[in-house]
């Protein structure tokens, strides 16, 4: 898998994020190139761009000091602005107020304790995310982010997995905790479900997103995180099941929800796994992985991108991810599900 890996560790979080910066000081100016022309595309010039991503900074220094001081040494190490780091943490509350670049597609799974999902996004920017080990904060993290995030989907020493899929809200804006900065966070201090959610609950939100928590004494919970509040999903009475694609699953959420971004896509790929659970269950993590797998015909859980499609519209499984609490480990295929057999698993473990 030639694919970058960043090992930090570091008690100071500024040191951690200079390491991290340095050690993909090659590949973040890509990643701010293509966010800058997914941002034009969208109508967002660079100047609304640095204005959004400092709003984003201030909120973030304001909830944890630690996060604001890790990104402005990720910009130090990569040499770039801090500005343009926060570009890249905010990213999705910026790209919010565009209707020319809607968002990816990702379907999550959690069942018996381990978890699975495709990460899907523009394939322009399958270059530039890599997996990590992040030593230092009150947990080691492992997982999976984008060069110059925080986080993203992981699992930490403590036996705590965090799935991740993006949602849409009419009152989604820049001026919260971006959720990806949220995610890198609770992964950094949560020991269980119960203390993840606290946290996710003490954050200023203004954007929407989805957690699947789940952790080693085997809690598990699907959140619906929005401007207007966070609710919880608990797991399917008669499967045991989380599974989440990207729509709201709170009624009380749907009525302002930008249904036309993920709808009817979202409801055909979920319906299409809750089905899929209705037969054997699988009993290991590639049999739950495998059931991500879909083909001509099939709602595309396994999204291949259309080379005929313009910019902003070639979406694609970037990545497959497994997460195991219980083993503190995450596993990540370079590609779809369906090169589970051929691609080979990078394999990372959480130690204290």
């Amino acid at each position: 898998m030639n694919r970058p890996h960043t090992t930090v560790d570091a008690v100071d979080p500024h040191e951690r994020g200079v390491a991290r910066g340095a050690l993909l000081r090659d590949g973040i100016p890509g990643a701010l190139d293509v966010y800058a022309r997914l941002l034009a595309l969208g109508g967002i010039d660079l100047a609304g761009a640095r204005d959004d991503a400092e709003r984003a900074l201030d909120a973030i220094g304001a909830f944890r000091p630690a996060a604001r001081a890790e990104i402005a040494g990720i910009a130090a190490g990569a040499g770039v602005e801090e500005w343009q780091a926060g570009v890249l943490n905010a990213r999705t509350e910026i790209l919010a107020r565009s209707t020319a670049v809607p968002p990816g597609e990702c379907t999550t799974v959690v069942l018996g304790g381990i978890g699975a999902q495709t990460w899907d996004w523009h394939v322009e920017l399958r270059p530039y995310w890599h997996t990590l080990e992040s030593r230092g904060a009150r947990h080691t993290v492992v997982g999976l982010t984008e060069h110059g995030i925080l986080g993203k989907m992981g699992v930490n020493s403590a036996g705590l997995a965090l799935h991740f899929n993006i949602l849409g809200h009419l009152r989604d804006r820049v001026g919260g905790v971006p959720v990806h900065v949220l995610a890198a966070t609770v992964l950094a201090e949560a020991g269980s479900v119960a203390e993840a959610v606290a946290i996710v609950r003490s954050a200023p939100l203004a954007s929407s997103g989805s957690f699947a928590l789940f952790d080693a004494a085997g809690d598990a919970v699907l959140l619906d995180i929005s401007p207007v509040g966070v609710h919880e999903i608990r797991p399917d009475q008669a499967t045991g099941a989380l599974l989440r694609t990207n729509h709201f699953l709170t009624p009380a959420l749907t009525a302002d929800e930008k249904s036309w971004l993920y709808q009817p896509d979202s409801g055909e790929r979920r319906a299409f796994m809750a089905q899929r659970l209705q037969g054997e269950l699988p009993a290991t993590v590639d049999a739950l992985a495998a059931l991500l797998v879909t083909g001509d015909g099939e709602p595309p859980v396994t999204c291949l991108p259309d080379p005929a499609k313009p910019l902003g519209q070639r979406w694609a499984s970037l990545a497959t991810v497994t997460l195991d609490p219980a083993g503190r480990t995450a596993r990540v295929l370079d590609g779809t599900p369906a090169d589970i057999g051929t691609t080979p698993w990078r394999v990372l473990t959480a130690r204290p």
